[in-house]
């Protein structure tokens, strides 16, 4: 099918206002209808997941057409499958999830009952970035959606015909009063920001998350933010680099290095630099025996992205880096693929070592001991992941204890994420607050706590006049 005109075509004050009238019909439909049934929200993830299987090859052309070249089995595998494994998840544990919690009352407090419900939180914006602009629309969509939420949906102006395709799907399946796709440039991104919102979740960079934030606070819209940052693989001395490097060559290729918990440099032992550069090219060109042309590798998103990543190879190159390409094959194909480029001899000076990698570029940093390869880790902003590469599980335990970030892998990369069972989210640099499984439906719900009490009012006795025999004998009970 063909995707519709995006809206990216239409005049920025009619966009802002169909936001904003959107906006109102949600919040007005949320007050109407402010606890949905299990039955109505097991019925709309089914309807999400019909809408995702009936669209999903139409979403990999479109996918593919706003990169100029991406892969259509890394779309069904990164993108589309998440979403329907996540939905499956919820739909099997959304009626646990859904029950009031029984808690406990202090005896001074009896006769009474306390319990947990769990609410809806109102209308969620979800800000959501070019790179995986399926995977990271519908999968906070799933959570938001079982957690009875309505929707509205700022997809990235950077993959017009994903975000129109996205759109028209969810159209044939929800009213726009419970959900709404908008798109639009960086001021309706803004504007959109700007909402008083019951809860706002981006992903994206770490300075545009700090703005999002920013904005959220005039509102005092509580955020979630996926933020990505230098996330690293660790290679201890222990484990054969055969068993590591095509893990992590895997990782840093899918969407041509565009994820944001792709490995951002490797910390190897100075002894095994050499063999781990060469292993690294023979098994980059094994999975990919051409780049140009080559369907199975995936282009850096656009010319602007491509020209940022090749400004800052250049500018290690001038301040003492060493860059070797896996291949020197030019790209003759009318797309923005890049071959991978392992640099070595990097120091923080760099850019390449402060600014969070989407693209095919991997430092290589050599170490002398574990204690300084944590030390590096350790000094700089908490990652969203950490790869720890080890058959030592004293390390591991070690590592995992004495190391900060969102998320933690070992002797693997980047596939934590489809974990539905794990929370996703980073701490710091990396993020704030978390979703994915039972932890992303606790945070779009508001565990509101409910303490009931019959005719027998026991609390009098603390009722002043104070200093009575009986408030005497409670409080020294009580107090002590």
């Amino acid at each position: 099918m063909t995707p519709a005109t995006s809206e990216t075509a239409v005049p920025q004050s009619l966009t802002l206002n169909r936001m904003e009238a959107i906006f109102a019909q949600q919040r007005e439909a949320y007050a109407r209808s402010p606890m949905p049934t299990l039955d109505e929200r097991r019925r709309h993830l089914s309807t999400l997941k019909s809408l995702l299987l009936e669209h999903r090859y139409s979403i990999a052309e479109a996918i593919s057409a706003d990169f100029t070249s991406h892969s259509v089995d890394e779309s069904l595998m990164a993108e589309i499958m998440p979403a329907l494994h996540h939905i499956d998840y919820s739909l099997k544990r959304l009626h646990r999830w859904m029950k009031p919690d029984s808690r406990s009352v202090g005896l001074h407090f009896l006769p009474a009952k306390a319990r947990v419900i769990y609410q809806p939180l109102g209308v969620v914006g979800i800000i959501v970035p070019f790179n995986y602009p399926v995977n990271l629309s519908m999968v906070p969509l799933v959570t938001a959606l079982a957690a009875g939420n309505r929707v509205i949906l700022k997809m990235s102006e950077l993959t017009p015909k994903t975000a129109a395709l996205v759109g028209e799907m969810l159209r044939k399946g929800f009213a726009e009063d419970h959900v709404a796709v908008v798109t639009g440039e960086a001021d309706v991104g803004a504007a959109f920001a700007r909402l008083p919102f019951d809860h706002l979740l981006f992903t994206g960079s770490t300075h545009i998350g700090k703005l999002v934030m920013r904005a959220a606070a005039e509102n005092l819209t509580p955020v979630t933010l996926e933020l990505g940052g230098k996330s690293p693989a660790v290679i201890a001395d222990d484990i054969p680099l055969e068993d590591v490097v095509d893990r992590l060559c895997f990782a840093k290729s899918l969407n041509g290095g565009q994820t944001c918990v792709a490995p951002d440099y490797v910390l190897v032992p100075r002894g095994k630099l050499d063999a781990f550069i060469r292993l690294y090219k023979a098994t980059f060109n094994r999975m990919y025996p051409t780049i140009n042309g080559n369907a199975d590798y995936t282009s850096v998103v656009n010319g602007r992205a491509h020209e940022l990543l090749q400004h800052w190879l250049k500018d290690a190159a001038a301040k003492g880096a060493r860059i070797e390409k896996v291949s020197d094959e030019a790209i003759t194909d009318g797309t923005f693929r890049m071959p991978l480029h392992l640099v070595t001899q990097v120091t923080d000076e760099m850019t390449i070592m402060q600014k969070e990698l989407f693209g095919p570029i991997l430092p290589v940093i050599p170490y002398d001991g574990m204690d300084e390869a944590l030390d590096y880790v350790n000094r700089h902003p908490r990652p969203l992941a950490l790869y720890l590469f080890t058959h030592d599980r004293a390390l591991q335990d070690h590592v995992a204890t004495q190391t900060h970030s969102g998320s933690m892998c070992i002797n693997e990369a980047l596939i934590q994420v489809g974990i539905d069972d794990l929370p996703f989210g980073g701490i710091g640099h990396s993020g704030i607050g978390q979703y994915h499984g039972h932890e992303g439906f606790l945070t779009m719900s508001k565990a509101k706590a409910i303490l009931s009490k019959g005719r027998l009012n026991s609390m009098k006795f603390m009722y002043p006049p104070y200093g009575g025999p009986i408030q005497k004998l409670l409080l020294k009970w009580l107090v002590r």
